[in-house]
């Protein structure tokens, strides 16, 4: 069962996040206006583009999920801190779409981080060696 979840969880993730790499990389007005608003057009919108793009990637890499889902956790949560604290929740009369597709890939990618924690084992091991 877990096995599926985490497939689902991740597969939502990607289909998410992959279906907005368009829109930020042709510079689609609606992207242009979100990334305008928070003083980083173009160059936050195309470095947002890129860090999904690698989200996804690394998604769907065996072996690199973990790194893949906390990318995910950490574009999502900056998605989620510029709608609550610049955009608002409805950017341009969406009803609050993309900001309820941010939650849904947070969540998502939560999922699959909380199963792949041990894949960050590894990482924060030899972290912790090098700084003492």
């Amino acid at each position: 069962m877990k096995r599926y979840l985490d497939f689902a969880a991740r597969a939502v993730a990607v289909v998410i996040l992959a279906q907005t790499l368009f829109f930020k990389f042709s510079a689609a007005p609606e992207s242009v206006y979100i990334f305008t608003a928070l003083g980083l057009e173009p160059w936050g919108r195309i470095l947002a583009g890129v860090a999904e793009l690698v989200a996804c990637i690394l998604l769907v890499v065996p072996g690199t999920v973990a790194l893949g889902a906390l990318l995910g956790v950490f574009t999502m949560t900056g998605a989620l801190v510029s709608h609550l604290t610049k955009l608002g929740i409805a950017v341009q009369k969406d009803g609050g779409l993309l900001f309820f597709l941010a939650l849904v890939v947070l969540a998502c990618c939560g999922l699959s981080l909380w199963f792949h924690r041990r894949e960050l084992s590894p990482i924060s091991v030899r972290l912790w060696r090098h700084h003492s």
